[in-house]
This record gives C-alpha cells, structure tokens and sequence, in this order.
C-alpha cells in the first residue's frame, strides 16, 4: 500500500461538486486528512458545495456545521473508554452496578446487561425507542427511567443488532460517574482536549453557525425535513454537531495512540486499539461493516482493515472512514438521507488515489437473480414502531414495512412502504427503500436456540410467533 500521493485539492473540490449534483445532494462537506509520518506536517483539505437549505440558498462552506449522527456513538464510546482507563468500571461491570434504579422490561437482562454488550450492540435492547423526555438537563435520566417499556428483541448477547438505546444508557453512565451532564462531559473531555471549535451537542450551540437543514426525498420530490433534529434525550446516540475539520480532528486522536495534535494523552493507545479491535460478527457484511469493535464498526476492504461509523439524522447523512495502517481518514457530511451513491463514489475514488485501496464491491442485484424460495420466510416480523412484512403480491416477494410511534412523527411517515425483494444470495435478498441508486440487504437468519430474525437496516427483528 502506498501513501505518499499529495491531496490534489483542486481535483477533489472538482469531483464533490460534480458527484453532488449527479446524486441530487442538495449540500455537502468533505475533508480527507493525511496523519504526518516521522515528523512530517498532517496534510488537511476541506471543501463544500451547494447549499445548506434548499429554501434560503444558503451556500455551504467549509465551517458551517452539520449533524453527524450516530458517528456522534463513537465520541460516547471514546469518553466510556476514558473512565475504562481511569478505573471507573470495566467494560464487563454490569450496568446495574452502576445505575442502581435500571429497570429494564427483562428483569435478568437488567442485572446482567454489561457496559461491552451496550458498546457492541448486542444488549437485544430495542434500539429504535426516541423518547421525546424535554430539554432539561435530566432528560437522559427521565429517559432511562422508561426504558423499561421497551421491548427485548432479542436475548442477551445472542446477536448484532444496532442500538441506540444502548448509547443513550452509555451517556446516562458517564453522567453518573462524571457528575456531568452527557453534554457538559463530552466538552471537558473531548471537544476541550482536541481544541475542537465547531463542535457542540445542543440547538444553540449549532445555531451559531452557519447550519445544515435536513431534506427528505430525492429529486424533483426532494423537500425540507419537517424538523431540524431529534429530542435532546437521544444526544449520545446522536446529535453532535460538527465541521469535517473537528470530525477528523477526532478521527486524528484514534489513528495517533490517542493523542491530540498537542500531545495531549486523550485516550489511552490500549483503548483506542481495543475500540478497533474485534468484538462480534456482523449477521451481514453489506450496509455497514463485516464485525463491530467498542464503538467503531470494522470493514475489510480487499486485506486492509479500515474503521468508521456512519451517522443519519432527520434528512442529514455523514459518512467517516479511516485506514488508520495508511494514516488516512476521510470525512462527508450531507444534508440529504439518501446520499450512499454520493459516498460510495467518492471514497471509491479518494482511497484508490491516496492509499491504494479498493473497496468492497457494492451490494448489488446480480444480472441474473438466482432462484430462491420466500416461503419459509414468509410472515410477520416486529420491534418497537417498526412492523416487516413479508409477503408475496402479484406474484413477487415484497417486502411491506409500517413505521409508527416518534420515528414515523418524525419523518412525516404514515403510509406503509411495499418493496419487492430481489433474491441475491441463500437468504439474502434485496430491495431499493427509495429512488436513489442504492440496493440495500435484506438477510434471513435463525438463532442457535431457534428464533428467526431478518436483518435489514442494521436491525434485527424477530419474527412472531
């Protein structure tokens, strides 16, 4: 693997601009860093293009700010990480033993739920609960006090699924053990440290700053997002908001031991390397990663282990990748949900012209579908808000998913959504959830004690009874 090709700024001021306007991307913001090997100097180029809100025109630029989402998970599991080093608690302290009055709706899963099972998302917690519990500074504490209505989804420890809950249960620990608020934590021990200047978790510390407004749809049906963010109660789940600059400020820490660019010790070199390490197995390798660390997801791409954390809020998407082997980390924030086509070419290019490295194939249709049975997968599969059904209309496997609750609040859904499923593999399918060029995987998958599940969106349902 080769690194030593300059960032040629021109060339990618170029090739966002033009990939935007292919994909329909309203505004974007990409950085790439380069980390300084042996005393050389960081290389670090950021550009925008377009706009921050499709009604005003306001111009995008290089320091307006924009909402990373759930990368904002990884900046929660690095501050964990730092009361791992300090001796607060181990990554198998149970939870409980921490939050005394945790109630979860499974009384073993509450005393036995661990800080690593929330970290790596397999607490079987139903990770689609946003709560709306005020804006007060206790509104993570108010929000773990009901989290024992929500559902188990699946038992302690038995698979993957992703997990918000989980994280906002981790901030609710840090402030616990802090004395802080999530908020107030993150800032003394991550944004001060690392010198951040754009970077903040509320409303107002955003609006400071030229700031991303959120659109839904694509094309010419393309519209401004009902609403800026979500409730503050899922802020460790999600809602930093931050320029490309401070993201790869960050990103920089977990590719340098864990230091700040002033030498600052953020993180210790023995976190940052567990936060890498592997912990479990993806139940699919397509939309995300092939394994999960603490915090960060894990990809192969062709022998080369790169890292990173994918972030969508309410018609935002950020992207954030590293090959921490090459010292190279790139960051995209856009203000549109559907920007993976936009993504996918542009890391295809950046990585193939810095590092050498190609990346996965993209999950696709094959030309010829192979022949497969949806009969014994047919049927009704259900978490919190969300009901997957899988039927057969027409004469075709779709898929039918009903949102319900704060998420179908938030996004303005109401209609059930009808996919058809493209057989791919031996129970992997396919489906397009919207009109950009993107195939998503649909996996079917059975536990070793015998419950069946889909997995799709990163998420496992099971199926009922």
């Amino acid at each position: 693997m080769t690194t030593e090709t300059t960032i040629d700024t021109a060339h990618w001021e170029n090739r966002l601009t033009e990939l935007a306007k292919k994909h329909g991307v309203p505004g974007a913001q990409l950085g790439i860093l380069r980390v300084g090997r042996d005393g050389a100097e960081d290389e670090l180029f950021t550009t925008a293009t377009g706009v921050l809100h499709v009604g005003t025109g306001q111009p995008a630029t290089t320091d307006s700010v924009w909402q990373i989402g759930s990368i904002s998970k990884v900046w929660t599991a690095t501050v964990v990480m730092q009361l791992v080093d300090v001796g607060s608690f181990t990554l198998d302290t149970p939870v409980k033993e921490i939050l005394e009055d945790l109630e979860l709706r499974d009384p073993d899963v509450t005393q036995k739920v661990t800080v690593r099972h929330l970290l790596t998302h397999t607490s079987g917690i139903d990770g689609d609960v946003f709560t709306d519990t005020g804006r007060g500074d206790d509104v993570l504490e108010k929000y773990v006090a009901r989290l024992g209505e929500a559902a188990q989804n699946h038992p302690l420890g038995a698979t993957w699924s992703y997990c918000n809950s989980g994280y906002v249960l981790l901030g609710r620990v840090i402030e616990a053990v802090t004395g802080k608020t999530w908020d107030q934590a993150m800032k003394e021990r991550l944004f001060t440290p690392l010198g951040l200047t754009h970077t903040g978790t509320l409303p107002e510390e955003a609006m400071v700053f030229a700031h991303a407004m959120g659109h839904l749809g694509s094309g010419e049906e393309l519209t401004v997002a009902p609403v800026w963010g979500l409730p503050r109660s899922c802020g460790p789940a999600g809602l930093i908001t931050a320029t490309a600059t401070d993201v790869l400020a960050f990103a920089r820490m977990h590719m340098n031991g864990g230091r700040a660019k002033d030498g600052a010790q953020v993180l210790s070199a023995d976190s940052v390397a567990a936060m890498a390490a592997y912990q479990v197995e993806c139940p699919e390798k397509d939309l995300l990663g092939d394994s999960w660390g603490l915090g960060w997801f894990r990809c192969d791409w062709n022998g080369v282990r790169a890292i990173g954390h994918d972030g969508n809020t309410i018609g935002q998407a950020a992207f954030l990748r590293l090959v921490p082997e090459a010292g190279i980390a790139v960051s995209l924030n856009t203000n549109v949900g559907s920007a993976i086509p936009l993504f996918q070419d542009l890391y295809e290019e950046i990585f193939a012209e810095l590092a050498d490295v190609r990346l996965p194939d993209r999950f696709e249709v094959p030309d010829e579908a192979p022949a497969a049975d949806i009969t014994p997968f047919l049927g009704e599969y259900a978490r919190e808000s969300v009901l997957q059904e899988i039927l057969v209309l027409d004469g075709k496997p779709v898929m039918r998913t009903t949102v319900s609750g704060p998420v179908a609040e938030l996004e303005g859904a109401s209609e059930p959504e009808v996919h058809e499923l493209v057989p791919v593999g031996e129970a992997i399918f396919a489906v397009k959830p919207d009109k950009s060029a993107a195939y998503y995987p649909v996996r079917f998958y059975t536990l070793p004690t015998g419950e069946e599940y889909i997995h799709f969106g990163a998420r496992a349902t099971p199926k009922k009874a």
